[in-house]
């Protein structure tokens, strides 16, 4: 019976040694946007060009189900999408806030403790101008 050959170089198993190529970006400063809606919160960290760094939502941090709307569940995905960016190097950032969901304070209350500088913080939240024409009026 013969022995099995053994692959000696993988890539994967090569590139290990190289180092990470991920975090050796540095951001000085940049974006980050909360998106919070009733259901779920979504905070995601951008560089002043718009490109994504990194993200994190109330599901992806453990919640489920009802409880991905509540406050603490967006202080929980405000920290994780903001651990790795703090990594990276970013010391500053501007905050925009859209939507009417719970976990608008508490996501900027986490932001704010993380230790990162704000500018400022803006709501862009989408206003309607006399907006959509409503359904007929219900008749019983």
């Amino acid at each position: 019976m013969t022995k099995p050959i053994v692959k000696v170089s993988l890539r994967k198993n090569a590139r290990i040694g190289i180092g990470s190529h991920k975090n050796e970006r540095r951001i000085p400063k940049g974006v980050i946007h909360v998106q919070a809606s009733f259901n779920n919160t979504i905070v995601t960290v951008t560089d002043v060009r718009g490109r994504v760094v990194s993200w994190a939502s109330a599901g992806t941090s453990g919640f489920r189900g009802t409880r991905k709307g509540t406050p603490y569940a967006a202080q929980a995905a405000a920290f994780n999408a903001i651990r790795s960016v703090i990594e990276q190097g970013m010391r500053r950032a501007e905050v925009l806030i859209k939507g009417p969901g719970l976990g608008r304070d508490a996501a900027l209350r986490a932001i704010r403790r993380s230790g990162i500088l704000l500018s400022f913080v803006r709501d862009v939240t989408p206003m309607p101008h006399n907006g959509c024409r409503p359904p007929k009026k219900r008749r019983v």
